[in-house]
């Protein structure tokens, strides 16, 4: 099967899945296709698998890329410019992992994508840190 990351954003969308809920749902798929490969390391159909899931994974980190970029993005300059720095370092293990494909450069990402999802899924309340930023679902990107 084919993934492509805004594919995959259409059809969570017609789902009802909106905002931080998309987010954290796409991240999670691309987590669980990399830990997938890992676990499943040298077996058929692993060069397949793992050409899917590295290209998923860097279409969704470029999606964001794009979006954060965005001179019209409402998170905050911080927030945004860490996002990105933490999106270069993805990107180069990405690279490094298709140059000398190794199973142990994914773990970081695997890490990064879980727990990204899971602050995602972590309803902010008006008394967090995050108060001021704008309402779930009203981001372009909220990572």
């Amino acid at each position: 099967m084919q993934y492509n990351a805004s594919n995959l954003y259409a059809t969570m969308q017609k789902d009802g899945l909106t905002g931080r809920a998309l987010e954290a749902q796409v991240l999670t798929r691309a987590a669980n296709m990399l830990k997938e490969c890992k676990n499943h390391w040298g077996e058929d159909g692993h060069d397949d698998r793992f050409d899917t899931a590295v290209r998923f994974n860097q279409k969704v980190w470029t999606f964001f890329q794009a979006e954060l970029t965005d001179p019209e993005n409402p998170l905050p300059k911080e927030i945004r410019e860490n996002i990105l720095s933490l999106s270069i370092f993805i990107d180069r293990r990405l690279l490094e992992v298709l140059i000398n494909p190794t199973p142990e450069p994914l773990t970081a990402i695997i890490n990064i994508n879980q727990n990204i999802a899971a602050g995602l899924m972590v309803k902010p309340n008006s008394d967090s840190a995050l108060a001021g930023t704008p309402e779930p679902g009203k981001m372009r990107v909220s990572v």
